[in-house]
């Protein structure tokens, strides 16, 4: 994670890394390849508590694993275990990670504002969220339900 972009403008070291992934209120989703070896292609974040319910945090791809569909794929996964318990689901793009930003629209999520200067001078945090409806008409889904 620290080697590549984005991670390496936005100043994350191995110590803020492991940090995050080790936050025991964080949910962490880990794509592993290769039955031999076991290799992390991928992983995600996310965040179901505080101010936005349903946040994904980081989505990450190892370098050798973009472009063959593993973000979307993450992505997919991650809105439909939030989706089971709020109908927004939230994340952020650096304003350089054009590749990001690209991805983030075809899946259908919408800008909703923007940070400036938020982690690091001279560029923003885009927000962004992807909605089935309000939250005063959603109904979680449970187990013994079929998903909407």
């Amino acid at each position: 994670m620290t080697s590549s972009e984005p991670w390496r403008t936005l100043g994350r070291d191995y110590e803020t890394s492991l940090r995050t992934v080790s936050d025991p209120v964080k949910e962490v989703y880990v794509v592993y390849v290769g039955a031999e070896t076991e290799t992390v292609a991928g992983f995600l974040i996310l965040n179901m508590t505080g101010a936005f319910v349903g946040y994904i945090q980081t989505v990450c791809v190892a370098p050798e694993w973009r472009g063959r569909g593993l973000g979307a794929i993450l992505i997919r996964f991650a809105e439909e275990r939030i989706f089971r318990e709020t109908p927004n689901v939230f994340m952020s793009v650096s304003s350089f990670n054009t590749d990001a930003q690209r991805l983030y629209e075809r899946l259908g999520y919408q800008r909703i504002g923007e940070l400036t200067d938020y982690i690091v001078v001279g560029y923003s945090e885009i927000l962004l969220r992807k909605t089935i409806g309000p939250l005063t008409s959603f109904r979680p889904t449970t187990d013994d339900e079929p998903e909407r």
